[in-house]
C-alpha cells in the first residue's frame, strides 16, 4: 500500500529529475545553439514538458544559469545555525564548503562553462553574475556576525565571506579555464572537492587564531 509519504518522495524525485533535465538541456542549447538564440520553449520541449510546466521550476531563460546559486547559499547559512559550541568562524565556513563540494555538481559541469562564457560576453550576465556574489556574502556575513557577535564585527564578517568566496571563485575559474584540467579532475571528483577546500582553507588561514 502507497503511503502518502511515498507519493510526496516520488512527487520530489520526479521534480528533481524534471529540473535536472531542464538544466542539461538548456546546457547543450546554450552551447551549440547560443544562450540568445535558444527560448524557453526549445528548452522546455528538449526537457520533454510545456512551457508553462518550465515557470514552475526556473522564473526566466537567465535563472536557469545559476541553478545552484540559492543552495549555496543556504548551506552556509545552515552551517552556520547549525554550528557546534566550540566551532570557530571558519569552522562553520569551511563545514559549509565540506557539503557544498560534496553535494554540488553544477561547479564544474557543461553549464558552469557556458556560464563563464557568457560572463565575458554578455555584460547582463557578468552583471547578474555580481549581484549574485555580493547577494550571498551580504547574507551569509549578516548571519555569520549574528552568530559570532563577540568575535567578529560586521566589516570583519564581511571580509571574511569575501574571502572565501574570493577563494572558491579563483579556484573554479582555473578548473573552468582549462579544458583539460577540468576533464582530468572530473575523473576524480572527490580531487576537484578536496581541491577547493584546501583553496578556501588557504584563504581563511589569517583568521585561524580567532577565538
Amino acid at each position: 500500500m502507497t503511503t502518502q509519504h511515498d507519493e510526496s518522495t516520488l512527487r520530489d524525485r520526479k521534480r528533481r529529475r524534471t529540473r535536472q533535465m531542464l538544466i542539461e538541456a538548456a546546457a547543450e542549447l546554450f552551447e551549440h545553439k547560443g544562450y540568445d538564440e535558444t527560448t524557453v520553449a526549445e528548452i522546455a520541449a528538449a526537457a520533454e514538458i510545456g512551457t508553462r510546466t518550465f515557470f514552475s521550476y526556473f522564473a526566466s531563460k537567465e535563472e536557469i544559469l545559476f541553478p545552484e546559486s540559492e543552495a549555496r547559499t543556504r548551506a552556509a547559512i545552515d552551517a552556520i545555525t547549525s554550528r557546534q559550541p566550540d566551532d570557530r568562524p571558519i569552522d562553520v565556513l569551511l563545514h559549509a564548503v565540506r557539503h557544498i563540494v560534496q553535494a554540488d555538481t553544477d561547479m564544474v559541469s557543461p553549464m558552469a562553462r557556458i556560464r563563464l562564457h557568457l560572463m565575458r560576453t554578455v555584460p547582463a550576465i557578468q552583471g547578474r553574475v555580481l549581484r549574485l556574489q555580493q547577494q550571498a556574502q551580504r547574507d551569509i556575513a549578516r548571519h555569520l556576525h549574528a552568530a559570532f557577535p563577540d568575535h567578529l564585527d560586521e566589516i570583519d564578517a564581511g571580509a571574511l565571506v569575501g574571502a572565501l568566496i574570493g577563494a572558491i571563485s579563483g579556484a573554479l575559474l582555473v578548473l573552468l579555464e582549462d579544458p583539460e584540467l577540468a576533464e582530468q579532475l572530473a575523473e576524480r571528483p572527490n580531487e576537484i572537492g578536496a581541491r577547493i577546500h584546501n583553496a578556501a582553507e588557504r584563504a581563511l588561514s589569517p583568521w585561524a587564531t580567532t577565538p
